[in-house]
């Protein structure tokens, strides 16, 4: 490599290489990643000055196969592609130093495989540097996603950046990395932590370079009987697969929420583990994850297409992991209910599922319940991108193994969250994921399990706390109704002597038209009318008498008849009052009293009513 030789920086490769080989050495596949390449201006030789930046790319998960300078501060950035594969090249991850204060740079990356990705969509590259060790975005304004004719019509993703520090090392990458050796230190301190035995971890196979496919069991179901599957006793498992592809880190970190979440002490962990079997492999192909491969593994292969011809040379995780599911499929105690992949897209925003299709209704249906909850629990959720199809050029993914090989009571989903970000309410605005929303995914993904149990009656739905009863032992007829906090003081009543107020009665007498038509006897109640007053007016404008001549002690001690008051003229051309006035049981009230009119009430049908007839209607009810 240039400069390697007489490059006074510490070298820092990971990888070792021998002395012979040359800068035009790609090796099979590809590039292979620059390793301390510093890049001097034309016609300069010898030391390295500050300003002449050097690239690194040969460390875990890096990726950067060349770098030239095109300008006095343009570089050309070409990307390695998958070992022993160069049809994929999407992923980079490098860094640079030996750079000076002030200094601007634009890279351009030129040789990218998929152009309708997110960088054409609000995604901007990551950058960190050793005293800032937190990833942050690029801001938009900086970086360019355009289709170059100095590059012959490809799509080039260009950004500008200054250099602020000198003592710094600046490091880039198209997401967030999460690598193995992260992956092994995060499992070592969560199996050092649990006081209690939550999980159990194993080495399940060995990868083509000799790394770990490690196993996640937790199994806490031990009060049901492991008998025959006939017997409806059988015990349910659910399968999560994550990291197929190396370039995929996102999926990594939806896996780790997941994992933290069910073996803590959340109550809903609590009873997912009491009552189901989880099988959790969180890297299937760590060679790729290593080396920075976008979706292949050592030897080129897509681990994700070979799982219906996968065997034990070629693909050894994929191998073991089809035995496993198939032993449990074939078991007589263990019932493997979901077989989830998670995946991380390059196209496409927020969260979403793929399915599968079937012939049977009924099983197409049940198959559609978990992601709808899913769409339900999941903010982030993009309702539009969700497919379920039975596509022959994706035979060999997962899901589609899952679902033609095994049993049909397997659900089995590519759960995809975006590289880049979601969706807020407002439908146009895109927020960017962060490490914390990629763990609430996998968070969304086990209360999700819970709450389908629960549709399906496999689990019981708890009731609700403010039906339950607070005091079970007491009687119903003596439990506490609720109360505000705020108490009033309830005073004794006084001890007053009572006495009779006066009451005063006007013109309680009721007078009967017979042609009427009442439902009590045919009789309608006439109301009287007093000088100058409508037809339909009560008796407001009758007038008032003396109230004392109608006080409860008058009325004791005399017989009172209303017939002999000066307002009988009143009632002139209608029957006799005295007989139709009401006379109250004589042990209960001495005096005769009337009493007061029923309301009255004319009955008029508008349907019947034409031009000129509501007048008629009005004179008729006049004169009556």
């Amino acid at each position: 490599m240039i400069g390697i030789a007489c490059d006074p920086l510490r070298h820092t490769s990971m990888y070792e290489r021998m002395q012979e080989e040359s800068e035009d050495s790609d090796g099979e596949g590809g590039l292979g990643n620059v390793s301390r390449v510093i890049i001097r201006p034309p016609g300069q030789s010898g030391k390295a000055k500050r300003g002449h930046l050097c690239f690194d790319a040969a460390f875990e998960t890096g990726n950067l196969g060349k770098a030239d300078l095109v300008g006095d501060f343009e570089y050309d950035l070409y990307l390695r592609p998958d070992t022993c594969n160069p049809r994929y090249r999407f992923w980079f991850n490098f860094t640079v130093d030996n750079v000076k204060v002030d200094q601007r740079v634009i890279f351009n990356v030129v040789n990218m495989s998929k152009p309708r990705n997110l960088f054409n969509s609000n995604l901007t590259p990551l950058v960190k540097s050793s005293s800032r060790p937190k990833w942050q975005r690029l801001p938009k304004k900086n970086v360019f996603y355009y289709r170059s004719i100095l590059h012959q019509n490809q799509y080039v993703l260009s950004f500008a950046f200054s250099f602020d520090k000198e003592d710094d090392v600046y490091q880039f990458a198209a997401a967030l990395p999460y690598s193995y050796s992260r992956l092994q230190s995060y499992l070592n301190v969560l199996d050092a932590k649990q006081t209690e035995l939550r999980f159990k971890r194993s080495v399940m196979a060995k990868t083509l370079q000799n790394r770990n496919l490690d196993l996640i069991t937790i199994d806490h179901v031990t009060g049901k009987m492991k008998t025959n599957r006939i017997e409806k006793s059988f015990i349910r498992v659910i399968v999560v697969i994550c990291r197929l592809h190396g370039a995929e880190a996102p999926a990594s970190f939806v896996c780790q929420g997941f994992l933290e979440f069910l073996v803590g002490n959340h109550p809903i962990a609590n009873v997912l583990r009491e009552n189901f079997v989880f099988k959790i492999l969180p890297m299937v192909n760590p060679d790729g994850v290593f080396l920075g491969n976008n979706r292949c593994n050592l030897i080129g292969q897509d681990l994700n297409r070979v799982w219906h011809i996968a065997t034990e040379y070629s693909h050894p995780t994929v191998f073991a992991i089809r035995n496993m599911l198939k032993e449990l499929d074939n078991s007589d105690s263990y019932q493997i209910d979901f077989v989830f992949d998670i995946h991380a897209h390059t196209s496409m925003h927020g969260s979403f599922i793929y399915g599968n299709t079937y012939e049977d209704v009924y099983r197409y249906e049940r198959h559609l319940v978990f992601p709808r909850l899913f769409a339900a629990n999941a903010a982030d959720y993009v309702q539009s991108n969700m497919m379920f199809n039975a596509d022959e050029r994706k035979i060999g993914c997962v899901r589609r193994f899952c679902c033609e090989r095994l049993s049909d009571t397997i659900n089995s989903y590519t759960l995809e969250i975006s590289v880049g970000g979601h969706y807020l309410r407002d439908g146009k605005t895109i927020a960017l994921y962060t490490e914390d929303g990629y763990y609430r995914c996998g968070r969304t993904l086990v209360r999700t399990l819970l709450q389908y149990y629960r549709f399906i009656n496999v689990l019981a739905v708890p009731v609700p706390p403010d039906i339950r009863q607070k005091h079970k032992n007491r009687p119903r007829t003596h439990q506490s109704r609720s109360r505000s906090k705020t108490r009033y003081e309830v005073k004794p009543r006084p001890q007053t002597t009572r006495y009779y107020a006066p009451i005063s009665y006007m013109n309680i007498s009721i007078n009967y038209d017979s042609c009427g038509s009442s439902d009590e006897g045919g009789f309608s109640p006439l109301r009287p009318k007093g000088p100058g007053c409508s037809h339909f007016s009560g008796y407001r404008s009758i007038g008032r008498h003396d109230p004392e001549q109608f006080t409860l002690p008058i009325i004791n001690t005399k017989r009172y008849d209303t017939l002999n008051q000066p307002h009988e003229g009143f009632y002139k051309g209608s029957r006799s009052i005295a007989e139709k006035t009401i006379k109250l049981p004589t042990h209960i009230y001495e005096p005769s009293v009337n009493m007061p009119p029923k309301p009255y009430l004319s009955i008029i049908d508008l349907n019947q009513l034409t031009r000129g007839s509501l007048n008629v209607k009005s004179n008729i009810l006049g004169n009556s």
